[in-house]
């Protein structure tokens, strides 16, 4: 295979590749099923969330393994993300929030080159 693309997405709304969405807004609260893990502390079983929106940074060049962050808006969260690897044998490296979770980071690599392109998408909400 000459081209690789890898994605991680948290959501079907940014997996069915809605191009252009920059902002949706979601009426009624959201609630989340929760199993229990033995060794891992207790998290609230519902959330409330408004203002749902999708924030995409779009793709740029960048040297290998160089971090590509992607905030919310003052004020709200991030709730999920992904990001994308683009480029003849692309790697996704890393998906992940930001430590304070105000945002998403990715990260690739394209082996035989010094840059890779990394699209990053961040799904926020006001969140309480």
């Amino acid at each position: 295979m000459r081209s690789r693309k890898l994605t991680t997405v948290a959501l079907s709304v940014a997996a069915a590749g809605v191009a252009g969405l920059t902002a949706m807004t979601v009426a009624a609260p959201a609630t989340a099923s929760v199993t229990a893990v033995p060794g891992v502390p207790a998290v609230p079983a519902t959330a409330d969330f408004t203002g749902y929106q999708l924030v995409k940074l779009p793709n740029a060049n960048v040297p290998n393994f160089q971090r590509r962050v992607v905030r919310c808006p003052a004020g709200k969260k991030v709730v999920g993300g992904g990001a994308e690897a683009q480029g003849n044998q692309a790697v996704l490296v890393g998906s992940f929030p930001t430590d304070d979770g105000g945002g998403w980071i990715g990260l690739g690599r394209q082996p035989g080159y010094n840059d890779v392109g990394i699209s990053v998408y961040a799904i926020c909400a006001n969140v309480s």
